[in-house]
């Protein structure tokens, strides 16, 4: 695209609510972004009214009366594990009414299911919870104990809001906030279940947080979808606690629990600074773990930034825009072009406004968003987009119609993938001018809005 005369869509793991015209001390940079986004408490869950908890209790673990013992136990560790299990299938009866039952509420991921019926087993009104699924845990725990806090953190709003969607009425004791790192505690009860699919780092990341907030004898109570899983026990053996195992007999998980004795010597860093070139330019980007793409450019960036050619005065949108490279990139050019990203993470954003402010543009706005929502919308000159490829193409979907609302018209949105047939196929239905390029092993895909 060649900026001038008329003119002829990025966090990875998630889609494009609103954060509505809440700003944060005045800083452009930081609109939207600061204080993150919060869910306030609801109404209280009327007695009679509870919802109930979609569990799949197909996902039974052992009970006293059907204990698969394992040849390789012992007869002593098998007789623990059946109490243990009986605990946990205890828990899992109990809190089986207390989960919404809307259209759209899923039941519990295995995962969340294991963790949630083993935080049932421990003391905590102070409680952080993470969720691999719709917030199931941390909706149970604030409906069964209604004198505690419940605190359900999310690092996607476009997650957020679809929990929350499910969720329908919200016990008061319950709050979910989208913000980069976790809420501050103190906390006794950490419940956080784990895709063995997920991302290492910030695994890492999202441990030490937990671990850092609670209080001393506080509870950390961490599963994952993987009963052979040996990675994870070690990532807690590592914090120098003792680790309990609690094994689900029945289902492909497995459970952990430290108790809090010590603070941790050292807290570390998971973020990171690198420096890329853009043409004459050298810029420097922010990224953390769960940011696109973490510790460096995406060579798919590389390849937006290299097809683009800028006009001054210029209104450019960066939808999705991860790590903000190429918004960094763009807005570095001409300080009279004007750049607005978003992306619905948290942390993808927050990198966004390290970097202008690092890099002292301040031509570039950034907002937290999950529905593809922005300012003066139908004015916007050139969108850019590196969509993710998970999804059938569903995310990808929403940046074009985020792309579509959002320009003049004449305007161009430029897209850069390495699976063009989907955009090829489906662009020209309401696209003109749609052109397709091969650069370096990414196709670069070029619309005009009518």
């Amino acid at each position: 695209w060649r900026g001038g005369g008329p003119v002829p869509m990025s966090h990875r793991e998630s889609g494009l609510s609103d954060l509505g015209q809440a700003s944060a001390a005045n800083d452009p940079l930081m609109r939207n972004v600061q204080s993150g986004h919060v869910v306030p408490r609801g109404k209280a869950v009327q007695a009679g009214h509870a919802r109930r908890l979609r569990i799949d209790l197909a996902l039974r673990v052992p009970t006293l009366l059907a204990t698969k013992t394992r040849p390789e136990l012992s007869r002593g560790r098998a007789w623990r594990q059946s109490l243990h299990g009986a605990a946990i299938a205890s828990s899992l009866a109990r809190y089986a009414p207390l989960m919404p039952r809307t259209a759209i509420s899923l039941p519990a991921r295995p995962a969340e299911a294991h963790a949630l019926a083993v935080a049932a087993t421990l003391p905590g009104t102070r409680i952080v919870a993470t969720t691999v699924g719709r917030g199931q845990a941390a909706f149970a725990l604030a409906a069964e104990r209604p004198d505690a806090t419940v605190c359900s953190w999310f690092l996607d709003l476009y997650q957020l809001n679809g929990t929350v969607a499910s969720w329908g009425e919200m016990p008061e004791n319950l709050t979910s906030a989208c913000v980069p790192d976790m809420p501050p505690g103190p906390y006794d009860l950490a419940v956080v279940p784990i895709s063995k699919g997920g991302e290492a780092e910030l695994t890492r990341d999202v441990l030490q947080q937990a671990r850092s907030q609670l209080t001393l004898g506080g509870h950390l109570v961490v599963s994952v979808d993987n009963a052979r899983d040996r990675w994870l026990r070690e990532q807690l053996a590592e914090t120098g606690e003792t680790v309990r195992v609690r094994p689900a007999d029945d289902a492909d998980t497995i459970a952990y629990v430290i108790e809090k004795t010590r603070e941790p010597a050292k807290l570390r860093d998971f973020s990171c600074r690198f420096v890329f070139r853009d043409r004459e330019r050298l810029l420097t980007a922010v990224t953390r773990p769960g940011v696109f793409a973490h510790r460096r450019i995406d060579p798919g960036a590389r390849r937006l930034l290299d097809a683009v050619d800028v006009a001054a005065d210029t209104k450019i949108l960066d939808i999705g825009c991860g790590s903000g490279c190429v918004a960094l990139g763009i807005a570095a050019r001409d300080p009279s072009v004007i750049v607005h990203a978003f992306d619905s993470s948290a942390r993808a954003v927050e990198c966004t406004c390290l970097g202008a402010e690092i890099n002292d543009l301040t031509n570039i706005t950034v907002a937290l968003e999950s529905e593809g929502h922005v300012p003066d919308r139908g004015t916007w000159d050139l969108a850019l987009a590196n969509p993710p490829y998970y999804g059938d193409f569903s995310i990808a979907e929403k940046f074009v119609e985020a792309a579509r609302l959002a320009l003049a018209p004449g305007g161009t949105l430029l897209v850069v993938t390495k699976q063009p047939t989907w955009y090829t196929e489906n662009l020209p239905r309401m696209w003109s001018n749609v052109a397709e390029e091969l650069v370096k092993g990414y196709h670069v895909i070029e619309a005009v809005r009518p």
